[in-house]
């Protein structure tokens, strides 16, 4: 997501590690997720060169979209100037936020004993000729 910060916003930032922005329109500050509890927790705070933008960066607790969507930046702007439907790729990045998600889950679970067959992502994580094979596989049939 991006909002508008100014000091207030970026020193409430800073020393609560909630993403905080400031409203131009109501010209007050808000923390995202004081509504809806999907918070971002900001590990880093980075200014660019001519330190006249910043960037957070931050884990959130859930969707940062108001409109459900992990991200708010999932629509192809190449494929809405050639007037295709976007429908198709919209969720492209939100899917690879969703894997990464699930692949460090099971990393954290490997240590935990398992009731039955482990999931084919564990079995990955735990296989490293395994894991090549199926690159290797993936790579192959992509690029025939």
């Amino acid at each position: 997501m991006q909002g508008f910060a100014n000091r207030e916003a970026v020193a409430t930032t800073i020393s609560s590690r909630k993403a905080t922005f400031f409203s131009r329109s109501r010209s007050t500050l808000w923390t995202k997720g004081e509504t809806s509890n999907n918070f971002i927790n900001v590990h880093d705070v980075f200014l660019d060169c001519d330190r006249d933008s910043i960037i957070y960066l931050g884990k959130p607790d859930g969707p940062t979209c108001h409109t459900g969507a992990e991200t708010c930046y999932y629509t192809p702007v190449f494929d809405l100037l050639k007037e295709e439907e976007a429908e198709g790729n919209k969720l492209a990045l939100t899917s690879l936020y969703a894997l990464e998600s699930t692949i460090t889950q099971r990393k954290a679970e490997l240590a935990e004993e398992e009731n039955g067959k482990p999931s084919w992502t564990k079995r990955l994580l735990l296989n490293d000729k395994l894991l090549c094979s199926k690159i290797r596989l993936g790579i192959l049939k992509s690029f025939p």
